[in-house]
C-alpha cells in the first residue's frame, strides 16, 4: 500500500522542505524504533538483502550500506572515501528489500546516518536535538516511493533552455580579454558553447553585486558582445558581504539589521574571500527579500543566470577562533620545546576553517525569535538560493533564469539546481559523479552535474575526454578548474577534433535530453534512475552501480578507468548499442540481453537504446539557439514512437499541450 505518514517530535523547525501540508501523527513510526532523550535516535534492523538508496549528494556508492554519513553542509573540497559530509544535506533514504519504505528526516541540524557501519545490520539515524518531522513513505517498490516523495516536496526547478548547452569556467579568468580569449578558442575550433562562467575575480575586492572597476568597465556592452556570439556570461555570487563602510550592500544590511548576529546583538564577523564579512540572514524573510533584490543589479546589465557559492556558509576563520588560536600558540611558545604538543597545534591550525564552534557563535532572527545557527545550519544555502529565485519572479515573473548552488537542503530543489562542488581531477571522481546523479534525482535535484575534468589538481587529456563523455548526459555540462592548475578548456590539449566531437554529440542529443528533463520535472519523476528501478525483478541489475537509465529510452555506461579501451556492461534486455564519433557519424549494433565487453574509443560517446524505443537526433550547432529541431533524425528500433517535449525554453508555459509531439522511427 502506498502512503505517506508524518510524525512530529519535540518542537520541529518548519523548513518548508515539503510543499504539501499533512496531518501530523503521534507515537512511533510503522518501521523501526524512535528513542527520544536529549536528542533522538531512530533504529531499524536491516535484512541481508536490503539496499539503502538516497542521501542525494553523498560520498561512496549508490547503495549506502556499510558506512556512516553525516548531513552537515560542509566546505569540503577533498572528496576522498573517508569523508562523511559534503556540501549538502539530503536526509531522504529508501530501504528496499525485505520491506520497502522511505524515510525523510526533516531536521535542519547535523544528522548522522550510521547505515551498518557500527553494526552490520543496524540502521541508526541520530541527532543532538529531539525536534524533527519524520515522514514515512510506503510503496510497492523503491521507485514508487520516490515518486510519492517527489510529489510531496514539489516540482523541481526548471532552467532556461540555454542552460542545457555546454559551459566553460575557470577560477582565474580576470579580465574581458580572458573571456574573449576563451570565446575565441571555442568558436575558432568550432566547439559548441553557450556559457562562460565568471568566478570571484570579476568583482571589485570580492564584493557581491559589484564589478571590477578597471577590468569590467562598460559591462552591459560586454554582455551584449558575448551574447552576439551566442554566449551568456554567468557570474558567481558568494554568501559573505564584505565589511566596508561606503559599500551599499554592507551599509544597508547594517542599517536594517539584515545580517546574522552574535548573542550580544552585534553583527557576526567571519573571514572569507573579501576578508571580514557579514552573513546575510537569509532565513529571515525580510532580509531574504532584501538580499535577493540585489541580483537585479546584474540582471539590469543583461545577465540571465547565476551560481551561488560558499553558502554552507564557508568560514575561513572567525575573529574569536583566530584569537583562540593565537592564545594557544603564545602559550605553547612559552613552554619547553621538547614537550610541545605539535600534533595538537597542527590540528588546531587545520581545523580553524569551518570550525563547529563558529557555527554556534551566530544567530538568525526568525519571526522575532533568535535561533542559533547550528540548529538550522543546513538551511543556509537553500535560503540563499531561494532569495535569488523569489527575486527573479518579482523581476520578471514569466521568464526563466539559470540558478544553481553549492550548498543545499531538500526544498531548495524548487528554486535552483546544484553542482557537486570542488572535486578533483581524479578518475574515481568520474564514477562518483555518475553514482550521485540518481541519488540527487531522488531528492528532487534534477538540474545538476559535476565540474567536468575536475576542479582541483592537474587534469590529463584522456581524463577530460572521458569525463566530458559522461557530461554529455548530465543536465549541467560545465568544464571548471581552479587557479594554479593545468588549463583544461577543450582546445588546450591538441587534436581538438576529439573534444569537438564529444561536445557536438551533446548538442545532437539535446532535444532528447531536454525533453526527458522536462518530462521528469513536470511529472515529479527521475531523469537518471538505477537499473533496479526499471528492472526490479532482475537480481543482477540490483547490484549494478556504474550504469544508469536515462529517461525511458536509454542506458548510459561511461568509461571511467584510465587507459581502458572499453568496458564490461550488463544488458537487462536486448538493446541497440550506439557509439557517436567525432566525424558526426555513429555506429549501431544490436546486443542481446546479458553480459558484454564493448570497445569504446577515447573520442566516442556510447549509449544503449532499449528494445522498442527510439530517440531523436539533430545536426550539431555552435549554441542552443541555432539548433534546428524541425529536421530530426530518429534512431532506434523500427516502428518505435517517441513523445518529444519542446517549448521556447524561455517562458513558463510548461503545461501547454502544444509542447508535445510524437515522432516515429519508421
Amino acid at each position: 500500500m502506498s502512503m505517506i505518514s508524518k510524525y512530529a517530535y519535540g518542537d520541529p523547525f518548519h523548513t518548508e522542505a515539503a510543499a504539501e501540508e499533512m496531518e501530523v501523527r503521534e507515537g512511533m513510526p510503522e518501521f523501526g524504533e524512535m528513542e527520544i532523550k536529549e536528542g533522538f535516535t531512530f533504529s531499524y534492523r536491516m535484512a541481508a538483502e536490503d539496499i539503502v538508496y538516497g542521501l542525494g549528494e553523498a560520498n561512496r556508492g549508490l547503495n549506502k550500506r556499510n558506512y556512516c554519513y553525516i548531513s552537515n553542509c560542509t566546505d569540503e573540497p577533498n572528496h576522498t572515501e573517508e569523508k562523511r559530509s559534503l556540501y549538502a544535506a539530503h536526509n531522504f533514504i529508501i530501504i528496499s528489500g525485505r520491506e520497502n519504505f522511505g524515510l525523510f528526516f526533516d531536521y535542519p541540524s547535523k544528522l548522522v546516518f550510521d547505515i551498518g557501519y557500527s553494526e552490520e545490520e543496524l540502521l541508526k539515524v541520530s541527532g543532538d536535538y529531539a525536534d524533527l518531522y519524520l515522514y514515512v513513505i510506503t510503496g510497492e517498490n523503491a521507485y514508487d516511493i520516490v515518486r510519492q516523495f517527489r510529489k510531496m516536496i514539489g516540482r523541481s526547478y526548471i532552467p532556461p533552455k540555454f542552460a542545457f548547452g555546454f559551459g566553460q569556467s575557470r577560477w582565474g579568468y580576470k579580465t574581458k580579454e580572458d573571456y574573449r580569449s576563451v570565446a575565441k578558442g571555442y568558436r575558432k575550433n568550432h566547439i559548441p558553447m553557450d556559457m562562460i562562467y565568471m568566478d570571484i575575480d570579476y568583482m571589485q575586492d570580492f564584493k557581491d553585486f559589484t564589478l571590477h572597476e578597471e577590468n569590467f568597465k562598460d559591462f552591459p556592452e560586454f554582455v551584449r558582445e558575448m551574447k552576439e556570439q551566442g554566449i551568456r556570461l554567468i557570474p558567481i555570487i558568494d554568501a559573505g558581504v564584505k565589511v566596508e563602510q561606503g559599500y551599499s550592500v554592507y551599509d544597508e544590511g547594517v542599517e536594517n539589521g539584515y545580517f546574522c548576529k552574535r548573542e550580544d546583538g552585534s553583527d557576526f564577523i567571519a573571514a572569507v574571500w573579501p576578508g571580514d564579512t557579514h552573513f546575510p540572514d537569509v532565513l529571515n524573510a525580510e532580509a531574504r527579500k532584501w538580499f535577493g533584490d540585489h541580483y537585479r543589479i546584474l540582471i539590469d546589465q543583461g545577465i540571465e543566470g547565476f551560481w551561488n557559492d560558499m553558502n554552507e556558509p564557508a568560514i575561513f576563520y572567525s575573529r574569536e577562533g583566530m584569537e583562540e588560536l593565537k592564545a594557544m600558540i603564545r602559550k605553547l611558545a612559552e613552554e619547553d620545546p621538547d614537550t610541545l604538543p605539535i600534533g595538537e597545534l597542527q590540528r588546531q591550525v587545520l581545523e580553524i576553517a569551518n570550525h563547529p564552534e563558529d557555527y554556534r557563535r551566530f544567530y538568525h532572527n526568525i519571526d522575532g525569535k533568535m535561533i542559533r545557527h547550528d540548529r538550522v545550519h543546513n538551511l543556509y544555502g537553500y535560503n540563499m538560493t531561494r532569495a535569488a529565485a523569489e527575486a527573479f519572479t518579482r523581476i520578471d515573473p514569466d521568464k526563466r533564469f539559470l540558478m544553481f548552488s553549492r550548498s543545499s537542503y531538500i526544498g531548495m530543489h524548487r528554486y535552483g539546481g546544484i553542482w557537486t562542488g570542488d572535486n578533483k581531477s581524479w578518475w574515481s571522481h568520474i564514477l562518483l559523479n555518475l553514482k550521485m546523479m540518481p541519488s540527487l534525482n531522488m531528492c528532487g535535484f534534477l538540474y545538476t552535474g559535476a565540474d567536468l575534468g575536475g576542479f582541483g589538481d592537474d587534469a590529463t587529456r584522456d581524463l577530460v575526454l572521458r569525463w566530458m563523455a559522461l557530461g554529455v548526459f548530465t543536465p549541467l555540462m560545465r568544464n571548471h578548474s581552479a587557479e594554479g592548475t593545468r588549463r583544461q578548456e577543450a582546445y588546450q590539449f591538441g587534436d581538438t577534433e576529439d573534444f569537438r566531437g564529444i561536445v557536438e554529440t551533446r548538442y545532437r542529443l539535446l532535444p532528447y535530453l531536454y525533453s526527458e528533463y522536462m518530462k521528469a520535472a513536470l511529472n515529479d519523476d527521475m531523469y537518471f534512475r538505477p537499473l533496479s528501478f526499471v528492472y526490479p525483478d532482475d537480481t543482477f541489475a540490483r547490484g549494478v552501480e556504474d550504469q544508469m537509465m536515462l529517461g525511458d529510452e536509454i542506458m548510459i555506461a561511461p568509461v571511467y578507468t584510465q587507459n581502458a579501451k572499453g568496458r564490461y556492461v550488463y544488458l537487462p534486455e536486448e538493446m541497440l548499442f550506439v557509439k557517436f564519433r567525432k566525424d558526426g557519424e555513429y555506429s549501431e549494433e544490436y546486443l542481446p540481453k546479458g553480459h558484454h565487453y564493448v570497445e569504446i574509443a577515447i573520442d566516442e560517446v556510447p549509449l544503449f537504446i532499449r528494445k522498442g524505443r527510439c530517440i531523436p537526433l539533430v545536426k550539431a550547432a555552435q549554441c542552443m539557439e541555432e539548433l534546428d529541431t524541425e529536421h530530426m533524425e530518429i534512431i532506434g528500433f523500427e516502428n518505435a514512437r517517441y513523445t518529444l517535449y519542446e517549448d521556447d525554453g524561455i517562458h513558463k508555459d510548461y503545461d501547454d499541450p502544444a509542447n508535445y509531439r510524437v515522432l516515429i522511427r519508421e
